[in-house]
């Protein structure tokens, strides 16, 4: 699965996504809509994270949808 699938069809993932990283509140999935970028930056925030350790951990997460 690519990136641009999860975008396109981001109401449907915000679950799973909420699963993988459970300090995500349904407002910052609101706010990511998508956005690759932006959902890396919840992780990092809320997980205190450096931007390298997020992007891999959406790389893995997304290796396995």
């Amino acid at each position: 699965m690519n990136w641009n699938q999860i975008e396109g069809n981001w109401e449907q993932f915000k679950g799973r996504a909420q699963q993988q990283w459970g300090k995500l509140t349904n407002d910052d999935l609101d706010v990511v809509k998508g956005d690759r970028r932006e959902l890396a930056g919840r992780i990092q925030e809320r997980y205190g994270k450096a931007q390298d350790e997020a992007d891999r951990e959406i790389d893995d997460w997304l290796s396995r949808m």
